[in-house]
């Protein structure tokens, strides 16, 4: 075997380890927190060289921010491409709530939506991980934001319709229902979410009958 061949198995294999890392680490941290990661843990957990996956996260911090990146991977893939395959509208606004309700509530992250607790874990302290996580929130928000602007653009929505409010409504009342959901271990929050979702938009399309009659 040539060296490059070598280099690329171990670089495969690296890789590898990391995707098993992270995929743990961001289990781990939806329910105890980013705070509660830990590099000999993790490796202790998946019966791993405790000396390979410490090569891969210089420290901890860098761990943490390799999970929220992951997290960051998984929340776009679960919520936010299926609505893109979608035409700009009041459905494709409609189909990014629902998919979140199904993202919190089939616990895609074990501990309901993994932003949300990290989110109340960070919100008011300083550094890296903090920047990471309002970043990705920020960029949350002005993507539901723009999903609203053009669904009104495409004349689904009426014209007056202030889309920063829309979209500050329609991301509270997602919200309550995974904390509700999370807390009580309940799951009758979804429902009472989508339909108070579904009443917020029908009241500012353009037409009724481009949505639902019920969630």
């Amino acid at each position: 075997m040539g060296t490059t061949e070598r280099i690329d198995g171990r670089i495969a294999r690296g890789n590898q380890t990391r995707r098993l890392v992270l995929g743990r680490a961001v289990e781990t941290a939806s329910v105890e927190g980013l705070e509660g990661l830990s590099l000999g843990r993790l490796a202790s957990e998946l019966k791993l060289s405790k000396s390979g996956v410490f090569a891969l996260f210089g420290s901890k911090e860098d761990l943490q921010l390799a999970t929220v990146r992951a997290a960051i991977d998984v929340y776009l893939d679960v919520v936010v491409q299926p609505a893109r395959d979608l035409p700009p509208g009041a459905g494709r606004l409609w189909r990014l709530c629902t998919g979140w309700l199904a993202y919190s509530r089939d616990r895609v992250f074990p501990g309901g939506c993994f932003f949300y607790s990290a989110t109340a874990e960070y919100d008011a302290r300083e550094g890296k991980v903090h920047d990471m996580l309002a970043s990705a929130r920020t960029n949350w928000l002005a993507y539901v934001e723009q999903t609203a602007l053009e669904a009104r653009q495409a004349g689904e929505i009426t014209e007056g319709t202030d889309v920063s409010q829309l979209a500050f409504e329609l991301v509270a009342l997602l919200e309550m229902a995974n904390a509700e959901s999370v807390l009580h271990n309940e799951f009758t929050s979804y429902a009472k979410a989508g339909r108070a979702i579904l009443t917020r938009l029908r009241a500012v399309t353009t037409d009724p009958a481009l949505l639902p009659d019920s969630p």
